[in-house]
């Protein structure tokens, strides 16, 4: 049967309107983890930041059912799961933890780019934040190895640079660490995540303090 270009050209543009169709559902939920999670992590006092993560991993959960192969999902579900581990800490965690690099590494294979390649800033951040062998998966030079490629996705992101500058301190590197924190601190605005950026940048000088201080 010969298609004529014209009948060509709709079914194009159909698939295209499809494919945003249904790919708005899951950029909106991406932006409603993100906004819960800066409520949470920016917003809730110390004490109460595990239930609060907890009760949203299980929304995450609910997210990630609907949208399984959602790059920007797996990453928030990561973000999520990982935030759950952090404040609730500990050995009971590191499940937790697990959960978070299964999402984020799935993220890489569906679309390593995606949200500036914040899957790769994510595992970094992880790799050097979990205990290393025979406790937990933590690894040093795969932690620089994925910040570093997160860095080269957004070179001028607030979160790149500020995980990447978190662990050359943590390594010793106090002179990288203040290149990183101080680009983090130039970092442009990222439309919608306003309490984000006020708290990142507000981690990003808390750390540059204690760098001038190593540096005396």
């Amino acid at each position: 049967m010969k298609i004529s270009h014209r009948t060509l050209t709709t079914f194009v543009l159909g698939m295209a309107a499809f494919n945003v169709a249904l790919a708005a559902p899951a950029d909106d939920a991406v932006s409603t983890l993100q906004q819960r999670w800066e409520q949470v992590k920016y917003g809730a006092p110390a004490g109460g930041q595990e239930r609060a993560f907890e009760a949203l991993s299980a929304e995450a959960d609910t997210v990630l059912s609907r949208y399984p192969d959602s790059a920007g999902v797996l990453i928030w579900h990561g973000i999520v799961v990982a935030s759950h581990a952090g404040a609730k800490g500990g050995l009971g965690a590191l499940g937790l933890a697990k959960t978070a690099k299964k999402d984020f590494e799935a993220a890489l294979q569906a679309d390593p780019k995606a949200l500036g390649g914040s899957a790769y800033t994510s595992l970094g951040s992880l790799y050097y934040q979990v205990p290393g062998w025979p406790i937990g998966f933590g690894d040093k030079d795969k932690a620089r190895e994925y910040l570093q490629q997160g860095l080269a996705l957004n070179p001028d992101g607030i979160d790149a640079n500020y995980f990447l500058g978190d662990f050359l301190y943590r390594q010793g590197d106090f002179a990288g660490a203040e290149r990183c924190l101080r680009k983090a601190l130039q970092a442009p605005a990222r439309p919608g995540r306003k309490l984000a950026d006020s708290g990142r940048r507000a981690e990003a000088e808390a750390l540059l303090a204690q760098v001038a201080a190593k540096r005396k």
